[in-house]
């Protein structure tokens, strides 16, 4: 009777709960009753974002409006703290909505999109430019020594103070009403580069009805191109589909014409041209320099970022540049070698170059794709990954099924730390669809914090573009995307690890050249000797990967690294130098690359890694005057590498000290801990000892 009773207690308890938890209307803002509170997506109407958003922007004012009426004197606790704990319901709906938006596109999300940035930037401009608010940071900032604050809460100001500076606090009403509307208008713009840029890659198919015309291709490339009825193939500009085809494909005309697609996307004067936004947003971009007191849109970003100054990071790229190019030729001249040994009557072009790389990889290394791919399953890479993390940081991942996922093809593993405890939620989405943006990257369902009394765990997500299988033939990745995939679980262990207190701090909310210090160093685990035997196994016979193939990768792992180095140091360049121009009243972002093609005797074999019109990063991301950061962090990344190599890869207290850093986000001075690591500065030969290049 006593258990009967108490069950029917709990039973009461679990009605009235569920009874609350369906009290709220609006699926998004729903409770969650998944493990974690995970999102649950199967419940979630879409329909529902608009007034879900409406109503993050509610609380998020009647929050700040709470923090700007204290009558009490300013304190910590009563200004920062209250910042970082205001807007929790916009919190969870953008990110759910602007995560969704980028892997699972559809026409309802970006009219939603459309719809939400504005009033996003007029929320902005409601806090960043409120002079009683700021006046509160203000004097905590001038009074910040007498505080007592610890070095995290040091930091936490020093960005709030420069967050409302650059938010436009101290402009006069009318500049920041200028401001307020160039940032609306930025938003609208680059939502509108992304979405053509969306349409442009979906709009291109080459259909092949010619069996003839699949002649180079391998079986395994040909079958991911099979229509259903086996009578066409359709190739399109998704990368494991596009690559291939410049890779293997015997013949030219289709290379050329893929090739051109490919980099010429959103540059098609049709619906979805992008030169006119380009121009629209470079010109709004100075426009907010100038009203912010800087002389470009480069100093404007770089003033917050470890260069400190296009200067600085010029430096950087025209040391890479030379010797880069340099050993650029010297892959023309091979390349050339073979097409005239074969008698093809050509001059190396940029749709030749994917081609006979391929040829010239195996006939100094016998090594293609056909030969690697095999031994990389994606469930095994990913186990490397995650094994690779277990040696390192003693985190350990188990499969969940019973977590919702927005997509089929999403898994989702719960990270335990080495005692067991829950440390995150990971979630993987590989494979392309219509819906998907290009490219791979993380990103955060929930973002970790340990504050007010509130721990909680993030939620991150790793999204990328992937093989994907092909009826009883698993997911092989080339080794391409096996670096990838490391990367980006990279960034994604950034996130989970993080150990800090504030939001504004946690996870990967680190200083722009510096976050992919983590991705970058990840990369190297996975074509490591000593690792790759752990994961790489043949798919069938489940052979580790034989002594005599990673010598071979090994001893070609400079190969064509100067057309790679060319074309993502080109596109860092051009990124940069574009934000330093003085005038864009003329601006033809086409003619501008041709113009810095000649400056830099960049040859034409090779293209921008991404040109004006599809640089997503951008025009469409946060990487604005920010591409060179991979570069800056890949001095840190291999010099950093070295200290492993030279204990160990799996060297204990090495690991540890390493550990630091991804637990610290942006709650430590970044150069000071990299220092404590590595016992001196970094040193930038360590990258071009890694690339080869000296």
């Amino acid at each position: 009777m006593r258990k009967l009773v108490y069950s029917l207690f709990t039973l009461l308890i679990m009605l009235t709960q569920v009874a609350c938890n369906n009290a709220e209307k609006n699926s998004i803002l729903r409770e969650s009753n998944a493990p974690f509170g995970a999102p649950e997506f199967g419940t979630m109407n879409a329909n529902d974002y608009k007034e879900a958003f409406d109503r993050g922007f509610a609380e998020k004012r009647t929050d700040i409006k709470a923090i700007i009426e204290n009558q009490d004197a300013p304190t910590f606790a009563n200004t920062i703290d209250a910042l970082e704990m205001s807007g929790k319901t916009l919190d969870k709906v953008s990110s759910l909505f602007f995560t969704l938006n980028e892997s699972d596109n559809t026409e309802l999300m970006t009219e939603i999109e459309n719809y939400v940035v504005p009033k996003m930037t007029e929320l902005s401009g409601y806090v960043y430019m409120n002079d009683t608010l700021f006046n509160r940071i203000r004097t905590l900032y001038d009074s910040k020594e007498t505080l007592g604050l610890n070095e995290e809460q040091s930091i936490v100001l020093e960005n709030y103070y420069m967050s409302f500076v650059r938010g436009g606090a101290l402009l006069n009403e009318a500049d920041k009403a200028a401001l307020l509307d160039i940032d609306t208008k930025l938003g609208l713009a680059s939502i509108k580069f992304s979405t053509n840029l969306l349409a442009d890659n979906k709009a291109f198919k080459l259909v092949i009805t010619d069996v003839k015309d699949l002649a180079g291709l391998p079986q395994s490339v040909i079958d991911a191109a099979a229509s259903e009825d086996g009578k066409s193939w359709v190739f399109t500009l998704d990368k494991p589909s596009c690559i291939p085809f410049l890779q293997y494909a015997d013949n030219r005309e289709l290379r050329k014409q893929v090739y051109l697609a490919y980099y010429g996307r959103g540059d098609n004067n049709n619906e979805n041209d992008n030169k006119a936004i380009i121009t629209e947003i470079l010109q709004l971009r100075q426009q907010k320099a100038k009203l912010l007191g800087f002389e470009t849109f480069a100093h404007f970003v770089l003033d917050e970022k470890m260069a400190k100054t296009p200067e600085a990071a010029l430096a950087l790229l025209n040391s890479i540049w030379e010797p880069a190019v340099n050993r650029a030729k010297e892959e023309r001249a091979e390349l050339q070698k073979i097409a005239d040994r074969e008698n093809a009557g050509i001059k190396i072009e940029g749709w030749d170059w994917f081609y006979y790389t391929e040829k010239l990889r195996k006939e100094k290394y016998a090594l293609n794709d056909e030969v690697i791919t095999p031994y990389f399953k994606l469930e095994n890479v990913l186990q490397g990954a995650f094994d690779c993390a277990t040696k390192l940081y003693g985190v350990q991942f188990v499969k969940r099924d019973d977590i919702p996922v927005y997509h089929p093809e999403v898994s989702v593993y719960e990270v335990l730390d080495s005692e067991g405890n829950h440390l995150s939620l990971f979630y993987t989405d590989f494979f392309p669809r219509a819906s998907k943006r290009q490219g791979a990257w993380m990103t955060n369902f929930v973002n970790q914090k340990n504050l007010c009394g509130e721990n909680v765990r993030p939620m991150v997500v790793n999204v990328c573009n992937f093989t994907a299988p092909q009826g009883d033939t698993p997911a092989l990745l080339n080794i391409d995307e096996t670096r990838t995939l490391f990367h980006e679980f990279g960034h994604a262990l950034h996130g989970m690890l993080t150990q800090a207190h504030y939001p504004s701090v946690s996870g990967t909310n680190v200083k722009h050249d510096f976050v992919e210090l983590f991705s970058q160093i990840n990369e190297k685990w996975s074509v490591h000797p000593d690792v790759m035997p752990t994961y790489a196994k043949h798919y069938i016979t489940g052979e580790a990967i034989p002594d005599s193939l990673i010598a071979k990768m090994q001893k070609s792992s400079h190969f064509n690294l100067g057309f790679e180095t060319t074309e993502l140091v080109a596109a860092a360049l051009l990124d940069m130098k574009m934000h330093l121009v003085a005038d864009y009243e003329n601006f033809d972002c086409n003619e501008y690359e041709k113009e810095l093609r000649a400056e830099l005797g960049f040859i034409p074999e090779i293209e921008y890694r991404y040109r004006s019109t599809n640089f997503a990063h951008v025009f469409g991301g946060g990487y604005a005057v920010g591409y060179y950061a991979y570069l800056w962090a890949e001095v840190l990344d291999c010099d950093a590498f070295e200290l492993f190599m030279e204990k160990g890869v799996f060297d204990p207290a090495t690991a540890a000290s390493f550990k630091q850093l991804v637990e610290m986000g942006g709650s430590k001075e970044p150069m000071r801990e990299y220092r404590r690591f590595r016992g001196a500065d970094p040193n930038p030969a360590a990258l071009l000892r890694a690339r080869g290049l000296i």
